[in-house]
């Protein structure tokens, strides 16, 4: 399974373009800009499609062209875009494309489809396990939500050659007998969110350091994350301190943060190219690359 990291930040960016603070223009000076979170896996699924996303593909050098699949996680504006809809409408010969989320999401998105256009909306709740395309795909809820509890939903991937992610943004802290639902999943990699830093005060919709590694102790205690599990840190803000502070800090919890741009492989087959190996050898074993 590849996955392409097309965004890694929070909803206004890693660095605000508004924001003069220290973790702001250290990623300035870095040249580290995040766009809003989202994934492109093997070229076909594509995770939450926010209004930068389809230019940061263009921008890295990929095409959403063979697109089948759109998994939304919710309706806030930084996960979904529905002005993609049109602009591919305008291309010829695109297929079906099928949209899968929360009904609230799908709601957003039918204004900007026409009748004849070749778009398909399936709406899903926390416990739902569907087919999509060549992808065992299971619901999973979050403590997060944009009208209602349960309009908000995280994913469960499993892709065609075994390889299984875990999709965990955006989400508060689980409570204890959620976790039962991922029980001995073995994930070969998790993105799971960290915008808080340390100003967990602000949300309690949201993840922060503290709230992040407790989520990924949790996670480790049923056997969902394990010593071969990539554990990526995405929907990073700038309430999180500077990059060469936040890099060890995560380390301390097995993760590492996410970078808009990085291919993550992970699954029984390698990448086509030689990469760095993340994790054990075979089940697990994940790489990356820039795209």
């Amino acid at each position: 399974m590849e996955i392409v990291l097309l965004g890694t930040g929070a909803a206004d960016g890693w660095p605000n373009p508004f924001c003069r603070c220290g973790t702001c223009l250290d990623a300035l000076r870095r040249g580290e800009v995040r766009g809003q979170t989202a994934a492109l896996v093997d070229d076909e699924l594509l995770i939450d499609c926010g209004p930068e996303v389809p230019g940061a593909a263009s921008r890295l050098g990929r095409t959403l062209a063979g697109v089948g699949h759109l998994l939304l996680t919710h309706a806030h504006s930084d996960h979904l875009g529905p002005q993609a809809l049109l602009s591919r409408s305008w291309v010829a010969g695109t297929g079906e494309l099928e949209v899968i989320g929360p009904s609230a999401a799908l709601e957003v998105c039918r204004p900007w489809v026409g009748p004849g256009d070749p778009v398909r909306f399936v709406p899903v709740v926390a416990g739902d396990r569907i087919r999509v395309g060549g992808y065992d795909v299971r619901v999973l809820p979050a403590r997060h939500r944009v009208f209602e509890d349960g309009d908000a939903v995280l994913y469960d991937v499993t892709g065609p050659d075994g390889a299984r992610v875990l999709w965990a943004t955006d989400t508060g802290p689980w409570p204890t007998g959620w976790f039962a639902a991922v029980r001995g999943a073995g994930y070969d990699a998790v993105f799971l969110e960290e915008t808080l830093g340390d100003r967990e005060e602000i949300s309690d919709a949201h993840l922060g350091l503290e709230r992040f590694g407790a989520m990924v102790r949790s996670l480790r205690s049923v056997g969902a994350v394990d010593d071969r599990t990539d554990v990526v840190a995405v929907h990073l803000g700038h309430h999180n301190p500077p990059l060469d502070q936040l890099v060890p800090r995560l380390r301390e919890h097995g993760a590492r943060p996410g970078k808009d741009g990085k291919v993550v492989w992970c699954g029984p087959a390698g990448p086509p190219y030689p990469a760095p190996v993340r994790g054990g050898a075979g089940r697990g074993q994940t790489r990356e690359q820039d795209s």
